[in-house]
């Protein structure tokens, strides 16, 4: 259980791509303030606690998780490495932060969350980049000939397919006209996000499994899709029956 501690303080690997990825998501988002009735001070102001808590969210879910290792070598707790980290706690973490000051600020979290959605699909685009520098999130083997030898194999490069995918979606996105329909466009992006990881799970090596038949990640995919058309079918109906 002490092996992750081996190179407790090393360096951050490869997040230098998704801070990049985060300041163009924040300065591409700013320019798009005035369409969802966000402040640029909340905008940021959303955008840096939301961050403090993603961080410290991720970081306290993996202490939980590990709580042996950490009981034994305290100072884990406060390392540098990236690596003691649990991304589905940070995203929780961020979620509950945004809704707290969105309500202590009384602004309307689907105006936040469009506002917030250039952010989103640069951080999505980010972790594509990030996955390649690292080669984490590895493809099963292929015969295609754009296949990249990974692992004493050559896979399918599926971190260059999420890139890719990801960067469409931001296109797609941007191009949106103004819509009278606060949370269409970030549902959009979500729907659009969880399809893209519904079809690209499947070229993934290295996924988690229910019940020796299911991946994981692509269940939690058809929630989101799920969710996200039931929300916008609402959105809709409840907009004609008002109009």
């Amino acid at each position: 259980m002490l092996e992750f501690f081996q190179n407790l303080f090393a360096p951050p690997r490869h997040m230098i791509l998704l801070i990049v990825a985060a300041w163009i998501g924040l300065t591409l988002a700013e320019r798009r303030t005035g369409r969802h009735q966000v402040g640029k001070e909340d905008l940021n102001n959303i955008t840096f606690y939301g961050l403090i808590a993603f961080v410290l969210g991720g970081r306290l879910s993996y202490i939980l998780q590990n709580m042996s290792a950490f009981s034994k070598s305290p100072i884990g707790i406060i390392s540098i490495n990236p690596d003691l980290f649990d991304p589905p706690g940070g995203l929780a973490a961020a979620v509950i932060g945004l809704l707290v000051y969105a309500q202590r600020r009384q602004i309307p979290l689907w105006n936040a969350l469009d506002a917030l959605t250039p952010f989103f699909a640069m951080i999505a685009i980010g972790m594509g980049l990030s996955r390649i520098a690292s080669g984490d999130g590895f493809g099963i083997p292929t015969g295609l000939p754009w296949g990249i030898d990974l692992w004493n194999a050559t896979r399918h490069p599926t971190q260059i397919y999420e890139t890719l995918a990801s960067l469409l979606i931001l296109i797609l996105v941007w191009r949106f006209k103004p819509i009278p329909h606060p949370g269409f466009l970030f549902l959009t992006f979500a729907a659009l996000t969880a399809l893209s990881q519904l079809i690209l799970q499947a070229f993934r090596a290295n996924n988690s499994v229910f019940f020796e038949k299911y991946r994981g990640e692509q269940v939690l995919a058809w929630v989101v899709l799920l969710a996200c058309f039931i929300l916008l079918e609402s959105k809709f109906n409840s907009k004609s029956k008002t109009g």
